[in-house]
C-alpha cells in the first residue's frame, strides 16, 4: 500500500481572478485574490475528496507564501514538501474571468525553482500517483527535475499523470515544449488535454483522432481529450473511442479551474480502480460543479466519494 494517493508536482500560485466577468485584462478594473496553480488545484480537491494527497513545489518567504500553506493545509494537503526560498517571492498569475479559456498574465519567480532534492527515492516509494503540467516544465530548474524525477517514479512503480496545459507565452519555444512533452509521455502518463491546448501547441485545429495518435505514438496508453460544453472524448490505444455529453449548467460562474476540477475527479475514480467510463463520469460532475462557482469548489465536494 502506497500511502500518498497523488503527489502533485508543479506550480503552486497566487491567482487574482477579474470580478468583472466577460472582460480581458485591459478592462478588467478589480480582482479577488485565490489559491491557484493547477497542481495545487488537483492537490487540494484530491483532499477534500478524502484521498491523501502531496504538494512538491516552492514559494517565496512572504505574504503570499504563508497564505498558500495556509490554505493548502487547511484542507489536509501534505505541505512538507514545499519549499520556501528568501531571494524570490512568490509567483502570482492575473486571470481574466470568463466563461471560456481564460486570458492571463503571469509574474513567475519563486515557482520552477524545484530542486531534486524535494523528491527523494522514499517519497517516490509511498506515492500512487506522480502528477505534473506543462506549466510546470515550460521553465528549468523544475523542468530538469520533474523529468528526472518522473523517470524514477516510473521505474518504481508510480503510474504517471499530466494536465498538458500548454501556453505559448510560458515556453521559449513550441519546438522545446513538444520535445519535453514527448519526453514525458516515454512514461506512459495518463493525459489530460483540452481542444484549446491542442489549438496552441499544434497551431492548428487537428482532428480529434490525430490528436490521439500523436500522444498514442509517443507511448501513452490512455489520453482524456475535454471538448468544453461538448463534453469529452477518450481514447485508449487499440480501445473503441469513449465519448460522454456534458452537464448541461444554466449560467457558468467561472471557467478557471475547470479543468483541473475534471483531472481531479478522473484520477480520484482512477485510484478507486473504477472502470474508465465511471472515472469520466465523475470528472464531467465535478467539472460541471466548478463552473458553478467562482474561486473554488463548494464544500460539499466530500458528497462525491459516496457516490461511487
Amino acid at each position: 500500500m502506497r500511502e500518498i494517493d497523488i503527489l502533485c508536482v508543479g506550480e503552486v500560485l497566487v491567482d487574482f481572478i477579474g470580478h468583472q466577468t466577460g472582460e480581458l485584462i485591459n478592462n478588467t478594473r478589480d480582482y479577488h485574490r485565490y489559491l491557484g496553480g493547477s497542481p495545487a488545484n488537483v492537490a487540494m480537491n484530491s483532499a477534500r475528496l478524502g484521498l491523501k494527497s502531496a504538494m512538491v513545489a516552492t514559494v517565496g518567504n512572504d505574504g503570499f507564501g504563508e497564505y498558500i500553506f495556509e490554505r493548502l493545509s487547511g484542507v489536509g494537503v501534505n505541505t512538507n514538501y514545499i519549499k520556501i526560498i528568501g531571494n524570490k517571492p512568490t509567483s502570482v498569475v492575473f486571470v481574466s474571468k470568463t466563461d471560456s479559456t481564460p486570458d492571463f498574465i503571469p509574474f513567475r519567480k519563486a515557482d520552477s525553482h524545484i530542486l531534486e532534492d524535494q523528491i527523494s527515492t522514499d517519497l517516490l516509494l509511498k506515492t500512487n500517483i506522480y502528477h505534473t503540467t506543462c506549466f510546470a516544465l515550460s521553465k528549468n530548474p523544475a523542468q530538469t527535475t520533474i523529468l528526472n524525477k518522473a523517470e524514477e517514479a516510473f521505474n518504481l512503480g508510480c503510474k504517471l499523470s499530466i494536465d498538458v496545459n500548454y501556453a505559448k507565452k510560458l515556453w521559449q519555444s513550441q519546438e522545446e515544449a513538444l520535445e519535453v512533452i514527448k519526453l514525458y509521455c516515454k512514461f506512459n502518463p495518463l493525459v489530460k488535454v483540452s481542444e484549446d491546448d491542442m489549438l496552441r501547441l499544434f497551431e492548428e485545429k487537428l482532428p480529434h483522432d490525430e490528436i490521439f495518435s500523436f500522444f498514442h505514438s509517443e507511448g501513452v496508453d490512455t489520453v482524456c481529450l475535454t471538448l468544453g460544453s461538448n463534453g469529452v472524448k477518450l481514447s485508449q490505444k487499440d480501445k473503441e473511442i469513449i465519448q460522454l455529453p456534458a452537464i448541461q449548467i444554466d449560467v457558468v460562474q467561472d471557467a478557471t479551474g475547470a479543468g483541473d476540477a475534471f483531472w481531479s475527479g478522473f484520477l480520484f475514480a482512477y485510484i478507486k480502480e473504477k472502470p474508465i467510463e465511471k472515472c469520466l463520469e465523475v470528472a464531467l460532475q465535478l467539472a460541471a460543479l466548478k463552473l458553478q462557482n467562482v474561486g473554488r469548489l463548494p464544500d460539499n465536494i466530500n458528497i462525491l466519494s459516496e457516490l461511487l
